[in-house]
């Protein structure tokens, strides 16, 4: 039995616009689903609170300390040795006004928070803060 061909074989130019629009939604999703930058760096959970502190007027010195009791000190890792001397430049450049902001993560052990303001306090900084987060913060990373 032979059966008739009714559909033609496509003799026309290929329109590639659809391809074209097709390709620019995958590589839109593609985008949507990786992460857009990567940022670098040392992850630091800080515990939380709901207190706030107010506006700092004096300068500051920032120390972080990550879950492995490493000590990051404008942005490089650093020595104790190296954060004595920035407090001394600190409390020198600044007159004494200076205020140290200690980033600790929550696993760091008490004794290595007490020996880096009494350090900060040794060497004329007068004033330190612990950097926290508030609740509302913690369930983003």
């Amino acid at each position: 039995m032979k059966f008739q061909r009714n559909a033609r074989p496509f003799r026309g130019q290929l329109d590639a616009l659809p391809f074209v629009g097709v390709m620019f939604l995958l590589v839109l999703f593609l985008l949507l689903q990786s992460s857009f930058v990567f940022v670098p760096g040392v992850s630091i959970q800080l515990p939380e609170s709901a207190a706030t502190v107010s506006a700092i007027t004096n300068a500051t010195v920032t120390v972080a300390v990550d879950a492995r009791g490493q000590l990051i000190f404008r942005n490089q890792f650093a020595r104790e040795e190296d954060l004595r001397q920035g407090f001394v430049d600190a409390v020198n450049k600044h007159r004494g006004a200076v205020t140290l902001v200690l980033m600790a993560d929550r696993s760091v052990p008490n004794e290595v928070i007490v020996r880096l303001v009494t350090m900060a306090r040794h060497h004329g900084i007068r004033e330190a803060l612990l950097a926290t987060r508030s609740p509302a913060a913690a369930g983003q990373p």
